[in-house]
């Protein structure tokens, strides 16, 4: 397929720098709507040039308005300002963020694209990007290794998201059937048992649903 040798060719930083949510989307836009392919900044004038010998075109300038082709850069974060909000994490397309709600957050700069995703979200502007140490340019095997970390991220998200839309989809029947029941036991309770019961009801459901999410 003509959109994963061309995405095969991209860096794989996953930084939407080129207008499009990812690498990938880019591939497709390339193959398929013939967009440009000098919209790619980490992948720089090699990397057009590579891109017109696999599709057979001229080869073009970088396009400056998608940003410069720099060497490899990281970010860092101020550790002393951070203020554990995991808006970076949650940037982070390949999970090179570690950290939890309000404890501190750092970089694992093996495994940082140099994206700059995680710039914009911070609310204490603690993250900044600085060179790689030592200055290198970004090497196939580096592409190799971030988009299996972006895949691997995006499986995850994908099973997380269906394990709430099945913890939804059991509460909302639990909370149907608890309606059912409320609805059946009205004419034979005082209001204040109603209620007690329909609290016990809810709280059982909860529960339930709570044990098999966490053994989903």
């Amino acid at each position: 397929m003509l959109a994963d040798r061309i995405n095969n060719l991209l860096p794989q930083t996953q930084c939407t720098k080129c207008g499009y949510q990812g690498c990938m989307p880019y591939a497709q836009a390339i193959a398929n709507d013939g967009a440009p392919i000098n919209r790619c900044p980490p992948g720089g004038e090699e990397g057009i040039a590579q891109l017109a010998g696999l599709l057979d075109r001229p080869i073009i300038a970088l396009d400056i308005s998608c940003g410069e082709h720099l060497p490899l850069q990281v970010a860092v974060i101020d550790e002393q300002f951070c203020i554990g909000c995991t808006l970076c994490i949650q940037a982070c397309p390949v999970d090179a963020i570690l950290g939890a709600n309000k404890f501190m957050h750092t970089v694992l700069t093996a495994d940082c694209t140099g994206c700059d995703l995680c710039i914009a979200p911070c609310p204490v502007d603690c993250i900044e990007m600085v060179s790689a140490t030592p200055m290198r340019a970004w090497s196939p095997e580096d592409a190799a290794q971030a988009r299996a970390r972006y895949e691997k991220r995006q499986s995850r998200i994908a099973e997380m998201t269906a394990t709430n839309i099945r913890a939804e989809a059991i509460i909302e029947s639990e909370s149907g059937k608890i309606a059912e029941l409320s609805t059946e036991n009205q004419s034979t309770e005082t209001p204040a048992a109603q209620s007690m019961d329909k609290q016990a009801a809810i709280a059982q459901a909860l529960a339930r649903t709570r044990a098999r999410r966490l053994n989903t």
